[in-house]
């Protein structure tokens, strides 16, 4: 029992340091957004470095996974206060709401296309690069 204790708090630890470690890289990208490249939002550059990090091998992809999958599964909670703001402005909603729904629609379809098709991309891209690593393997044991 001892163990499963510490088992499920290690991977509670491991998470949170990697939440921490994601909210650092973007705590810099802002600060090198609003000094340097104010036209690009600090979550893009911040993903740029994780993604360049992550593709030099400098990031080993265990220090985020466990992190990035936690904010992926709670992102609904990041979406409550844009929820709070559409119930503040009624007018707006009655005056335009039917276009501001389609639109809400329309690019809510277009980000799940995108992403299944990046995630498809990214998981066959992982497949053919470990064959890569096990064929190399394979032929260096012979």
């Amino acid at each position: 029992m001892k163990r499963l204790m510490e088992h499920v708090l290690a991977g509670k630890l491991a998470t949170l340091s990697q939440v921490l470690l994601l909210c650092g890289v973007w705590w810099l990208a802002n600060g090198v957004s609003h000094r340097f490249l104010p036209a690009v939002p600090a979550g893009v550059l911040g993903m740029f470095a994780v993604f360049m990090a992550l593709a030099s091998g400098w990031l080993p992809l265990s220090w985020c996974r466990q992190g990035a999958r936690w904010l992926l599964a709670e992102m609904l909670l990041f979406f409550i206060p844009a929820t709070v703001a559409v119930v503040q402005y009624r007018e707006l909603m009655m005056a335009s709401g039917l276009r501001i729904l389609l639109v809400i629609l329309l690019s809510t379809v277009l980000v799940m296309a995108v992403t299944a098709w990046v995630v498809d991309a990214g998981y066959k891209l992982e497949v053919v690069l470990k064959r890569r690593r096990r064929l190399r393997e394979a032929a260096s044991h012979v």
